[in-house]
């Protein structure tokens, strides 16, 4: 297993009589497989919330997808359990599949009660998954349909930070429409994992399915983008680094030993993670500059290594003294998403502040930004919440969650 390693500048032309030039710096980073299927085991953890509001038809459709997780995985593979209320425990502890009946009947047995504390339950998760790490793709799914409100939510976020820490990934679900899209998103961007949101229990099936599958085709883990600029060169002070695909994060990278990180997480195999960076060079003569090395360090638990280093990537500009515009395009539809994510942010921070007008302003951009890439899903979510803003309406709880999954990702 080694990485697929792309990087573009947004223009790679740069003009001479230019003291400062700006570029966007796309990144694409996969795991590309020496030959087919997954050779790593997976370590799941399923970190469930029984409490009393998943009584009837959702908790029937959870224990559903469960049983369905179960008969998925493969010889090898480990699961654990971890179910809370307001309280935690775990359900099946860490273990290899080799009594998938047993594991299955403990999952039909389980019964709703209480109230809700997710971060009891990620300690517990995380306590699991940690028991089996070392060369395994370990990941959770985290799913609640309410707010925590039995537990604390700055401890969920230490939880979350401490599991990339292990090499664990977080990947959360939120059920309904009452859990807070707030923390749950925040989760999942420090654990490395998605933010998958199953509107109703009839959704609970496909949305587990779609998200094991994501799991399996890991192949690489603990990943980090590596950037070493050259002189006159500099990342953007302000929000430099963010993912955008398979969904958009903001990054914060980490200034080390003459270089920058920043941490990814997982790599996939065929299906890569995209970032862009905001980069700053000074005035260069005429010709070509190499501008910024890109490098990934990352773990193949398949082979039981570790601080693996990929071959770097000079990123190079051609600085002419005729500049005539050479904007890539591929780069300009990552621009793009990002655009439709941060012009989101804003129209949620104005609703917040009461700032009605602002807010519809805002998400019509968005869904212009969206139009413009040809996400049309995200650009009707966008603009038909905006209308409502615009005549009076409040936006319910399900409108709050869709115009948040539509700007972290591209639904076509």
């Amino acid at each position: 297993m080694k990485v697929g390693l792309q990087a573009s500048l947004s223009d790679a032309n740069l003009d001479v009589a230019q003291v400062s030039s700006q570029r966007q710096l796309a990144i694409s980073m996969s795991a590309i497989a020496a030959s087919a299927g997954r050779t790593a085991p997976l370590n799941l953890c399923l970190i469930l919330d029984h409490s009393g509001s998943m009584n009837g038809r959702p908790m029937e459709t959870v224990k559903q997808a469960a049983l369905k997780i179960v008969d998925s995985l493969s010889p090898g593979d480990r699961l654990s359990v971890v179910v809370f209320d307001h309280k935690a425990k775990v359900l099946v502890p860490n273990q290899v599949i080799e009594n998938p009946v047993g594991i299955k009947s403990e999952i039909s047995k389980l019964k709703t009660s209480g109230g809700t504390c997710i971060d009891e339950g990620m300690r517990l998760g995380i306590e699991e998954l940690a028991k089996a790490k070392k060369d395994t793709i370990s990941q959770a799914f985290l799913l609640t349909d309410g707010e925590n409100e039995h537990g604390d939510n700055d401890r969920c976020l230490k939880l979350a930070h401490l599991a990339a820490e292990y090499n664990l990934t977080l990947n959360t679900l939120g059920f309904g429409d009452h859990w807070n899209q707030d923390i749950l998103e925040q989760i999942a961007d420090a654990g490395g994992g998605a933010l998958t949101y199953i509107q109703t229990p009839e959704d609970a099936l496909l949305e587990f399915t779609r998200l094991f599958s994501r799991v399996q085709s890991v192949g690489l883990t603990n990943a980090y983008l590596l950037l070493r600029m050259m002189p006159g060169v500099r990342l953007a002070e302000l929000k430099p680094v963010a993912q955008v695909v398979p969904e958009t994060v903001e990054l914060q990278p980490i200034q080390e030993a003459g270089q920058v990180s920043v941490r990814l997480g997982d790599l996939m195999v065929d299906s890569p993670r995209v970032v862009l960076a905001n980069l700053y060079a000074s005035q260069l003569p005429v010709g070509r500059h190499p501008l910024v090395q890109v490098q990934v360090r990352y773990d193949d638990p398949a082979q039981n290594l570790e601080s693996v280093l990929s071959d770097p990537v000079i990123v190079e500009a051609n600085v002419v003294t005729t500049f005539q515009p050479a904007p890539d395009p591929q780069v300009q539809q990552h621009v793009l998403a990002l655009g439709k994510y941060r012009q989101t942010q804003i129209a949620e921070q104005k609703l917040q502040q009461g700032d009605r007008a602002g807010a519809a302003t805002m998400l019509q951009s968005a869904a212009k930004t969206a139009l413009q890439m040809g996400d049309q899903t995200a650009a009707t979510v966008l603009q038909e919440n905006a209308t409502r803003l615009q005549e009076g309406e409040e936006l319910s709880e399900s409108d709050r969650k869709k115009t948040r999954i539509v700007s972290k990702t591209t639904l076509q």
